[in-house]
């Protein structure tokens, strides 16, 4: 996986995702955060950071809180991500699983400016099943959270979000795996 991190740039959106979760509980992480993104103007929920802050913000977490803040963060900004197609109307009133991890696809592809155009693959859809690919630098744990969220807006129940290749065990990149009844 090319991890390099040059000229790719995101919504300010995202890191404010991550702060609101720690603004008002956690004074002492959301400082730390807030100062992984001190030289960056993030008032505007559409100004243009650069990804690796929001990568490092992602590793404090990790390192310092640990995975499940990690997937919480994950489907916090599911929420705003289904919120995104869903005003774009780039997705039904009901969307289908498939309906809206092909949304979720083009709005990263839309939300995250990568001039080598990584982020999301689909390889593979089923009426209870759909692989992706991540071929972009943002956080592995976190995607968990992100992916269970916006499947589980759908309405669907018993959603489970697991690898079937992982970058951590030396797989070029990580594929999820998404099942729900």
């Amino acid at each position: 996986m090319d991890n390099s991190t040059e000229n790719v740039t995101l919504y300010a959106l995202f890191l404010n995702d991550i702060l609101s979760l720690y603004k008002e509980a956690d004074s002492e992480s959301y400082e730390e955060l807030l100062g992984i993104s001190e030289g960056h103007d993030i008032s505007e929920p559409f100004n243009k950071i650069p990804i690796q802050v929001y990568n490092d913000m992602c590793e404090m977490v990790e390192e310092n809180l640990g995975e499940a803040n990690l997937k919480k963060i994950g489907e916090k900004i599911g929420e705003s991500v289904y919120n995104a197609l869903v005003s774009q109307k780039m997705v039904s009133n009901s969307p289908s699983p498939v309906e809206i991890i092909k949304g979720l696809i083009v709005v990263a592809s839309n939300m995250i400016q990568d001039p080598k155009g990584r982020g999301w693959e689909l390889l593979k859809e089923s009426n209870n099943e759909i692989i992706l690919k991540r071929t972009q630098t943002f956080n592995s744990i976190l995607q968990f959270g992100l992916l269970k969220g916006l499947v589980k807006k759908t309405g669907k129940n018993a959603v489970e979000v697991s690898l079937r290749k992982s970058v951590s065990l030396a797989d070029e990149f990580d594929e999820y795996v998404i099942k729900w009844i």
